[in-house]
């Protein structure tokens, strides 16, 4: 087993170098964004599991490397299913709610409660403690994944936002280190409109990022978390003046405006790292989770410059922002093989399977699973590696689950994209105004799905 665990490494680790060095993952993306079926990794066969999961070409190579090497060593095929974010979610719930998921699934934190609030859709992993090693999981994060009394899901990692920045582009525009100051995020802008035009920007962000760090720098300057026991702990009035914020960050050309992106092609369908703006260094910036350092990087056409910022404390009141767990992998009830389901987990997260994800889905929150990725040279990505440590040592808060639900972060349709989009068209007559919408959109997910 050691030898063919040692060569499903190695085909690993080749093929994300092959990743880093010129794919974007757009062709990988823009097929299995539809959901396709693969059998790369172990054909289907009687008593088989099915696996779903969703993320970039690298993310898909490592999953399937690894189940290649279960297969080889329990006998157990895994036929899988995978695609890009678009669109994902929506897949997922149809397939929850029709009964026909697969046995093991990745699934977003905030899934567990908003689609088996009451636990019927996913196993009780505490029943499978005698397979699934729970003990080198820290307590807190199995408590997150805990939902009406059960385990329903195993964290995979934790994450945070933190900013990339690509500093071959702000080297161009004169700019020799990273922004750590609001200060020096504006005078930023300034430099790359006057020093290499209006088309080039030091950020860009999405409806979403722009919620996102908005509450990282209400957090900082109110210092308190956006939701406490299930309550908005903002007013009206200090909302909108985080929304005045993002506004300043269009006003003094730091980011696009949403039409700008929208004009560029990128919107909900179309992410940032597959524009050719991100590509060829126009947008300059991001603001992302601390797993998705390696997506980006690999989408450059020239990924020299590309560096893991520092977080930036917008206010005295605290540092800001939050962590959450970033994954989870889960069993469905509908599997018909729980105890083969619960080893293929404990595979992938405690055992030889976590050596061959490295930091795919994050630094892995097992002490095993970090254990065995780390011993493996190339394994954990360091920029993955440093984006995650300083957003664990920066962050105050945690995030509350009603926070990623899809009545809140969809595009389109939520709440997140028509405020911040309608805002940045200008559709509102002024920030309070758009500050309302987004008050009582919160309030009433929260009213719905987090009681």
């Amino acid at each position: 087993m050691k030898k063919a665990l040692a060569l499903v490494l190695a085909g690993a680790m080749s093929a994300g170098l092959l990743a880093g060095c010129g794919s974007t993952g757009a062709a990988s993306d823009s097929t299995a964004a539809t959901g396709e079926s693969s059998t790369t990794a172990a054909s289907e066969g009687s008593g088989g599991l099915s696996m779903s999961w969703w993320g970039g070409d690298t993310r898909h190579e490592a999953y399937q490397n690894a189940l290649a090497a279960f297969t080889e060593e329990t006998g157990i095929t895994v036929s899988t299913h995978y695609g890009a974010w678009s669109g994902w979610e929506d897949q997922t719930s149809a397939a929850l709610y029709s009964g026909n998921a697969e046995d093991v699934m990745q699934v977003n934190w905030n899934w567990l409660s908003q689609y088996s609030g009451d636990g019927s859709k996913f196993v009780d992993l505490n029943e499978y403690a005698d397979i699934i090693d729970l003990t080198q999981f820290p307590e807190s994060t199995l408590e997150a994944c805990t939902v009406a009394g059960e385990l329903q899901a195993i964290p995979v990692s934790m994450t945070g936002r933190i900013f990339y920045w690509n500093m071959n582009t702000f080297k161009e525009a004169g700019i020799e280190t990273v922004p750590t100051t609001l200060d020096e995020l504006y005078a930023a802008g300034e430099a790359f409109k006057t020093n290499l035009g209006d088309d080039y920007y030091p950020l860009a962000m999405g409806e979403y990022d722009r919620m996102l760090l908005m509450t990282f720098y209400l957090e900082s300057t109110y210092g308190k978390a956006w939701v406490e026991d299930n309550t908005l702990q903002y007013t009206v009035e200090e909302i909108a003046t985080g929304i005045d914020f993002i506004q300043s960050l269009e006003d003094n050309h730091v980011i696009p405006s949403i039409q700008t992106m929208n004009a560029a092609g990128i919107d909900a369908n179309n992410s940032i790292d597959k524009s050719e703006q991100w590509i060829n260094g126009m947008y300059a910036g991001i603001f992302e989770w601390d797993s998705s350092a390696t997506k980006y990087k690999s989408a450059l056409a020239d990924n020299s410059g590309f560096t893991v910022g520092e977080e930036i404390k917008f206010g005295d009141k605290a540092n800001g922002g939050f962590s959450k767990v970033s994954m989870g992998l889960a069993i469905t009830e509908t599997c018909a093989d729980k105890e083969a389901a619960a080893k293929l987990i404990n595979y992938l997260l405690n055992g030889d399977g976590a050596a061959i994800m490295g930091s795919e889905c994050g630094i892995p929150n097992s002490a095993a699973g970090l254990a065995a990725a780390s011993a493996v040279d190339g394994a954990v990505d360091a920029l993955v590696e440093e984006a995650n440590s300083k957003v664990m040592a920066f962050v105050d808060f945690q995030l509350d689950p009603v926070y990623e639900s899809t009545d809140l972060k969809a595009n389109p349709g939520g709440v997140y994209a028509d405020v911040f989009g309608g805002y940045s068209y200008g559709e509102y007559n002024d920030s309070t105004e758009a500050a309302q919408d987004l008050y009582d959109g919160v309030t009433e997910a929260l009213a719905e799905l987090g009681a």
